[in-house]
């Protein structure tokens, strides 16, 4: 049998030439993207119909992107990457701000991991007033902390038709070690036939409402925050997409009796979770 021909060590030179190829591509894509951008920009007037943001198509966006990535390259600089394209282009698209509850180190971290330098951050005293900035502007995002609102039920303000809803919980690539991990929901005016809706969730308060998280799961619900500061619970309920949201909302309806009032405040993709090692 032939012994294989040994393979050529290139110089470092030659590495550092491939390096700047492979760097001068990059660029030279992030280019195009932007041409096209414009193009799209032209095409769907997006900076006529509130939010650009698609949550559906980007959360199958990075779930691809998770699940070819190999390599020495770690995960979490990859997700940021592809977020800090995704949110720039976007606001290229249509600019807008996003409204951070609260000044604490983590939100800051969240917010610049997915949302890089470009985009404007507002922070304000409380989810409440992110909210409240999100319904004054026209395609504008809040950042609100996923649970730990015991005294505040913020999802109330989102319980309207009218008003924005939550579009998103982040982060969509979820593992033990991710460096901007502080779980938070998204709210906007996102289009509907952009949502992505493998989790529903629901403002429920009333009469006869009360916290009972084993109860609801046996129902096949999740008690994701809760408030008891008035004389009745008011809680953020999630529900599996797989339902219709009518039925998911009648069954919630039933569960707790006819003194409860039910809403939608949005919905987001199921979370991609990864290893630690991923």
């Amino acid at each position: 049998m032939a012994s294989e021909t040994p393979k050529t060590e290139r110089s470092l030179d030659d590495l550092r030439r491939e390096i700047d190829r492979i760097d001068a591509d990059m660029h030279r894509l992030l280019i195009s993207r932007g041409e096209i951008i414009d193009e799209l920009i032209a095409v769907k007037k997006s900076s006529e119909t509130g939010s650009a943001f698609r949550p559906a198509r980007e959360a199958s966006m990075l779930r691809r992107i998770a699940e070819r990535h190999h390599g020495i390259l770690p995960l979490d600089t990859v997700e940021s990457i592809w977020r800090v394209i995704i949110s720039t282009f976007t606001y290229v698209q249509a600019p807008y701000s996003v409204h951070v509850a609260t000044d604490g180190p983590e939100m800051r971290d969240v917010a610049r991991f997915h949302f890089g330098f470009t985009v404007p951050l507002v922070v304000h005293a409380d989810a409440n007033e992110a909210i409240a900035a999100v319904i004054a502007a026209k395609g504008d995002l809040g950042l609100i902390h996923a649970g730990e609102h015991n005294d505040d039920p913020w999802w109330d303000g989102l319980a309207d038709a009218a008003a924005p809803k939550v579009i998103a919980r982040l982060p969509f690539v979820e593992r033990a070690d991710h460096p901007a991990g502080r779980q938070v929901f998204v709210v906007a005016r996102a289009a509907a036939d952009a949502a992505a809706t493998d989790v529903v969730l629901f403002a429920v308060h009333g009469d006869g409402v009360r916290r009972d998280a084993a109860a609801l799961a046996a129902a096949g619900f999740e008690l994701v925050d809760w408030s008891d500061a008035g004389a009745a619970a008011s809680l953020l309920v999630a529900a599996s997409g797989s339902l219709a949201t009518d039925q998911s909302a009648r069954r919630l309806g039933e569960h707790f009796g006819a003194g409860a009032r039910v809403a939608l405040v949005g919905s987001h993709a199921a979370p991609f979770r990864v290893g630690a090692t991923g």
